[in-house]
């Protein structure tokens, strides 16, 4: 059970702090930055929610991938070790596969593309890309911190490493975004990229 009776507690001022097992770290420790990646690409998931106007299907999704984003970064705060007095909260390869199953659901309506998709579109699907980004980084951090603590569980006092299930879901999650985005733009709403010097569209004027 979470009890927050107060917001700050001063005990970061210094530049370190705890993760989910208690353990002290700097706050510029890798996992820190990944974990706390995940937290903003929830925040504008909660922005694209807000926008409101979406579709049953994609909101039900969001709904749901804002709680598993708080399992993520729990899992992604706390080291793997060999034998923990009480088994943390961690994502494992169902939550995986869940969002392969609705990049496959929601994907199969969705004409093929011929060409790279510009971020934009609608404000919902516009801010579904800045998540889809934030999470491409926290993915890049989370990868970060498995180069320097390792993606093994330790049993002799040292920081744990990742959970490489964490990685993958990191993965497939901005996969998901892509196909929100494209779900929620449809056809119509999509602006695709036009390579080269010889645009279709107009260059501005001064």
């Amino acid at each position: 059970m979470v009890v927050i009776s107060k917001v700050y507690t001063r005990t970061g001022d210094g530049g370190r702090t705890r993760l989910s097992d208690m353990s002290e770290t700097s706050k510029t420790d890798p996992r820190v930055d990944a974990y706390g990646d995940v937290d903003e690409a929830n925040s504008v998931i909660g922005v694209v929610l807000a926008t409101g106007g979406l579709p049953d299907d994609v909101e039900r999704v969001l709904a749901f991938l804002q709680n598993e984003l708080f399992d993520l970064g729990a899992d992604l705060s706390t080291p793997l070790v060999a034998a923990p007095a009480h088994p943390p909260l961690r994502v494992v390869q169902a939550c995986v596969d869940r969002l392969e199953h609705w990049c496959d659901e929601l994907g199969e309506v969705l004409p093929t593309l011929r060409s790279f998709v510009l971020p934009g579109g609608s404000p919902a699907a516009a801010h579904l890309h800045v998540a889809r980004t934030v999470v491409r980084r926290a993915e890049r951090r989370a990868w970060e911190a498995a180069a320097a603590h390792g993606t093994e569980p330790t049993d002799d006092g040292s920081p744990g490493g990742v959970n490489p299930v964490a990685l993958t879901y990191l993965n497939r999650l901005s996969d998901l975004l892509f196909v929100l985005t494209r779900r929620v733009n449809g056809p119509d709403g999509e602006v695709l990229w036009v390579p080269g010097s010889d645009r279709a569209t107009a260059a501005p004027q001064d």
